[in-house]
């Protein structure tokens, strides 16, 4: 009998201990925030990188993540389809909205569960094509097309430096912008990336608002260079920074933004650990990013379809599958 029960506390001493090094292992309880995906983009696989960013924060803190995709009309994730993002009424009861969209033309009630988190002054942060998230031929909502992100995000889209048989090779080098190390570079390490580079600062344009640029890139390859347009668009722009978003109504939010998210990019870990340094940004979490970064680990294999237009997503994948 003095054995049997030697053997229990043993056996919950042993369950007690592994409890507790799971909850230590977390760097952060975010048990309690709601962070949405919205993918709304033909172009980069979204519907890819945004899983598998999700189940990493699941898996490091415990979060409530929730997706919301461009859908057909039997349910089936489309990215091609322009004028549906199915689930935005998560956005209702989001802590934070991270955005990957592409010159959507979504109807006024879908929109504005958009436009109605912007202005609550809760975090954003925001990939690539957000810089051209919509586009509106009504001229009473040509303003999103533009002028909103160009206030909310710091920039609109202008042009880049070329496609150049994508996937193949890197052809964005990305480094520290200053010597300033901040929390949301944590663990990010200089590298090359599959996005071609976003011009958004030089010549005729500026990033407007306070922008603090984190990360600088350098083209590794340009049309803007073969056709002598280096003095309007340069060979160096920024890649990520932050920046705050004075609402309608006087709130501030705090905004990520990064003009990087090709589907290859995710496979090197600075770019998993600089979106997720920057969900912890902006969660107000800064002060808990390890000194090496979020684990950035993924919890599955990650293997992504390249980026490109048309048929190139993963057909027959339904909103609620996601996981």
């Amino acid at each position: 009998m003095t054995n049997k029960v030697s053997w229990l506390a043993q056996l919950t001493f042993v369950l007690s201990f592994l409890l507790l090094a799971t909850s230590c292992s977390r760097k952060l309880d975010f048990r309690s925030k709601h962070i949405v995906f919205v993918s709304g983009e033909e172009e980069y696989r979204s519907e890819e990188s945004f899983p598998m960013i999700a189940k990493i924060l699941e898996r490091e803190t415990g979060a409530k993540v929730s997706f919301c995709f461009s859908v057909d009309s039997a349910g089936y994730i489309d990215p091609n389809n322009t004028r549906h993002i199915a689930g935005l009424e998560k956005l209702q009861d989001a802590d934070l909205m991270v955005l990957f969209a592409r010159f959507r033309a979504l109807p006024q009630d879908e929109l504005k569960y958009i436009t109605d988190y912007v202005e609550s002054g809760k975090p954003i942060i925001g990939l690539r094509t957000s810089t051209h998230a919509f586009l509106y031929q009504e001229d009473s909502m040509k303003h999103m097309n533009n002028e909103w992100p160009t206030k909310v995000f710091g920039q609109q889209w202008i042009t880049h430096h070329g496609h150049f048989e994508d996937g193949n090779k890197p052809l964005t080098s990305v480094y520290f912008a200053n010597k300033m190390m901040q929390p949301i570079l944590r663990g990010v390490k200089p590298f090359d990336a599959y996005s071609w580079l976003y011009h958004v600062d030089g010549g005729e344009w500026k990033l407007q608002g306070d922008c603090n640029i984190l990360l600088q890139g350098k083209s590794l390859k340009s049309n803007h260079e073969m056709e002598g347009n280096l003095d309007k668009f340069p060979m160096t722009n920024p890649v990520a920074w932050t920046k705050n978003y004075k609402t309608s109504s006087g709130k501030s939010s705090k905004v990520f933004f990064t003009t990087l998210g090709h589907p290859y990019d995710f496979k090197d870990v600075s770019m998993r650990k600089l979106l997720l340094n920057s969900i912890f940004w902006a969660l107000d979490a800064e002060n808990k990013i390890p000194e090496n970064g979020v684990n950035a680990e993924p919890v599955d294999i990650y293997e992504p379809s390249n980026s490109g237009f048309g048929q190139k997503y993963k057909k027959g994948v339904k909103l609620e599958e996601i996981k």
